[in-house]
């Protein structure tokens, strides 16, 4: 029996499909780029201290290089879940530092405690370590659709104060390329479409 095809509703269809696909291949474009960038950051980490970038956004070329800055003063601390040098779970503590008389400071993440109420004894100093940028506070429907502020410039310190345990160093490794799945579901779902089109069109002139 040969399927008769209305109109409307195969347009519709047609048009969700080829959405989903077009989505599908654009994510696994993201995927090379992706990996592209996940090498950048993995060259950095071998390549000479640079000056810390006090404002946002910080560069591809800046994200995982050895820097260093003088933290004036603290003017306040935040702390989020994170992990030491061990793979021990705990409170990440990050200072809001002051580094001059204006201008946007700088974040330190300094070390890891088990409380996460500590008020760390520690009042600035020189500090070496890592460029990245502050943890997201943000869920995905804020990402998504919401207006986020440009994450800030932060510096992972090597070395913790006294009494705090020293941050995981981190892994350009560690950075998430979740787009061949992505990819994948969407190849899945314009497939799933097309096949629920036609049983359901099967179904209807079943039905006549």
């Amino acid at each position: 029996m040969k399927l008769k095809l209305p109109l409307l509703p195969t347009i519709v269809v047609g048009l969700a499909i080829v959405t989903m696909i077009a989505l599908g291949i654009w994510q696994l474009q993201r995927k090379g780029e992706k990996e592209a960038l996940i090498a950048l950051y993995a060259a950095n980490a071998n390549k000479p201290a640079i000056a810390f970038p006090m404002t946002a956004p910080v560069r591809d070329a800046e994200m995982f290089r050895k820097s260093t800055l003088n933290c004036l003063e603290v003017v306040g601390w935040q702390s989020v879940s994170g992990r030491d040098i061990k793979g021990a779970s705990g409170f990440q503590y990050i200072a809001d530092c002051k580094t001059g008389a204006e201008g946007p400071g700088a974040l330190v993440a300094l070390g890891i405690a088990d409380r996460p109420d500590l008020k760390p004894d520690w009042k600035g100093g020189m500090v070496s370590g890592t460029v990245l940028t502050e943890p997201s506070r943000y869920n995905i429907i804020e990402r998504t659709f919401g207006t986020i502020p440009v994450p800030r410039p932060m510096i992972v310190a090597d070395a913790p104060p006294a009494g705090m345990r020293a941050v995981a160093q981190p892994d350009p490794k560690s950075v998430t390329n979740n787009h061949l799945s992505y990819a994948v579901q969407w190849f899945f779902f314009a497939a799933a479409a097309l096949v629920i089109y036609l049983l359901a069109l099967r179904r209807r002139q079943s039905g006549r």
